[in-house]
């Protein structure tokens, strides 16, 4: 994964995954009292990312409400409802929230980042030793051109982000929805938002919170 893509990942708080990437929601919450939700066309979104890196937030806005608006709603980016200098002002952007007509907010933010090591031996064929052959011809040319590292084992590295995903119902002023993810090896934002507005919505219909299948 290139830095840029990293810097932006952690920057924006939602990058996505390559298609070799995966995500899990390892934690999720519901308020108790919560209703289901129904989201009718024309219901407006907010759509928020965390990050103090305005372009890269702008980017990761645009692509969450994209997302939002192909699940049915209308996303609104924050950016185009909120001025810059007012977004990290409760006092100051609620009006501009309020303005936009917006009836639920999605947050997104990068809360860590873990590096995972693991190793795999490499062995073409373990108890049937024997198809090595002989050590001229055979197994000579096999063990220098073979994949190999430390010990004789493939050694892996793996990057994980774990992402925060919060919704809001803005009519009453609560959170009805929580949930902790973890991607492993990110690479682009429109694909990692893709993944977790998709794995959200499954846990939220789950839970009984989201109408729909």
């Amino acid at each position: 994964m290139s830095r840029a893509v990293m810097t932006a990942f952690v920057a924006a708080g939602a990058l996505a995954i390559s298609a070799c990437g995966s995500t899990t929601f390892n934690t999720t919450w519901v308020e108790p009292n919560a209703q289901p939700i129904t989201v009718q066309p024309g219901d407006k979104v907010l759509a928020m990312v965390i990050s103090e890196n305005q372009a890269t937030r702008r980017g990761a806005e645009t692509a969450l409400a994209a997302e939002l608006s192909k699940n049915g709603a209308e996303g609104i980016p924050a950016f185009q409802a909120i001025p810059d200098e007012a977004i990290q002002d409760q006092a100051k952007a609620k009006p501009y929230i309020e303005k936009s007509g917006a009836q639920y907010a999605v947050i997104m933010r990068a809360t860590g980042k873990d590096k995972e090591v693991s190793s795999t031996p490499n062995m073409a064929y373990g108890p049937g030793w024997g198809g090595y052959g002989g050590f001229y011809g055979g197994f000579y040319g096999y063990g220098w051109g073979a994949p190999y590292a430390y010990g004789g084992s493939t050694i892996r590295t793996d990057t994980i982000v774990h992402i925060e995903t919060l919704v809001y119902d803005l009519k009453s002023d609560k959170m009805v929805w929580a949930g902790q993810s973890s991607t492993v090896n990110p690479s682009k934002a429109e694909s990692l938002i893709r993944e977790l507005v998709d794995e959200a919505g499954k846990e939220m219909r789950k839970q009984g919170l989201l109408a729909g299948k």
